[in-house]
């Protein structure tokens, strides 16, 4: 290895890979649903990210960090043995006190907003372990169908099927609290 080269490479993780930190903890918190052991597991990722970058091919490294934090949250359920008791968190803030089009919100949509914020997280905690992690990668990590098949290492016609029946269900469970 020539002098210098490891700089580099240590850069170069630096530029690619570490902008996906929030993302990386986004998931592992949302499949783990417990901060402290996110932290972790994203940690333990991000080192097996950086001991394995000189080998990774491509131009977005999202895909690929994100599914070394599937893969490592995958190895700590079966370690815990409760995967099928994981649920899903999710938590939406209302930017400065201010409703969807900048106005000041009442205690009344305050409240309402946070009721159905707990419907939704309830129905999707209910949702099937495979539809929950492609709704949050698809939803709320906004990937792109492609990279959610190499995160899940499925076809993209599987991602495209298991979205519409995630938010096919999610939707009659949402029905059904109304």
């Amino acid at each position: 290895m020539a002098a210098g080269s490891g700089c580099v490479n240590d850069r170069r993780f630096e530029d690619e890979v570490l902008p996906y930190l929030d993302a990386a903890y986004n998931l592992a918190r949302w499949l783990v649903r417990d901060e402290h052991v996110a932290e972790d597991l994203v940690q333990d990722a991000f080192l097996r990210a950086f001991r394995y970058f000189a080998s990774f091919r491509g131009d977005d490294a999202r895909p690929w960090l994100l599914g070394i934090v599937r893969n490592r949250c995958y190895t700590w359920f079966a370690q815990q043995k409760r995967a099928a008791e994981f649920e899903l968190d999710v938590e939406g803030a209302d930017a400065a006190g201010l409703d969807g089009e900048g106005l000041p919100q009442t205690p009344e949509t305050l409240l309402a907003r946070k009721v159905e914020r707990a419907q939704v997280r309830d129905a999707i905690a209910r949702l099937p372990v495979a539809f929950r992690e492609v709704l949050v990668l698809r939803e709320i990590e906004e990937l792109p169908y492609e990279d959610i098949a190499r995160v899940m290492e499925i076809p993209k016609g599987t991602v495209m099927s298991r979205l519409a029946r995630a938010r096919r269900q999610l939707q009659e469970m949402l029905e059904e609290t109304r």
